[in-house]
């Protein structure tokens, strides 16, 4: 399955963004609220992808700095350098890279516009769907159906 499909399966439509300049508690509170893993960071509406904020990040942090660092900006905290995909890549090649990278979740970006997010948990179960079809089909063929 490709990621446009992916995405066209997924119960909500756009990307939930936040801006460079809003606090690291805020992200944590818009996260929880939306029970949510991530939040990706844009400084344009939502058009372009400037980094993403996880939970391992403000975790990670907390562990580090104590409760001060809710008092940051995103900016401060996020992760800059993206790995992304295209709505033209596989489900296999998703999983590939956030295996690789030990992150689970994945900006999809066309022409240099964000177009989506996709989290493991999509791209597992695009899989596991993929692999049903797979297993009914050969069923169907022994079966002789």
């Amino acid at each position: 399955m490709i990621v446009s499909q992916i995405l066209k399966s997924k119960a909500l439509d756009g990307v939930l963004t936040l801006t460079s300049d809003a606090s690291v508690s805020d992200a944590a509170a818009i996260m929880s609220d939306k029970r949510i893993g991530t939040i990706v960071i844009s400084d344009d509406d939502g058009k372009t992808a400037a980094g993403i904020l996880s939970e391992r990040d403000i975790v990670r942090e907390l562990g580090r700095n104590g409760a001060a660092c809710m008092g940051k900006s995103v900016a401060d905290m996020m992760t800059r350098k993206l790995v992304t995909c295209g709505p033209s890549d596989t489900s296999d090649a998703v999983l590939a890279k956030m295996t690789e990278g030990r992150f689970r979740h994945m900006p999809v970006i066309e022409d240099g516009m964000l177009v989506g997010l996709i989290s493991i948990g999509d791209a597992v179960k695009a899989r596991l769907s993929e692999l049903a079809m797979e297993r009914d089909a050969l069923e169907g063929m022994v079966m002789g159906h």
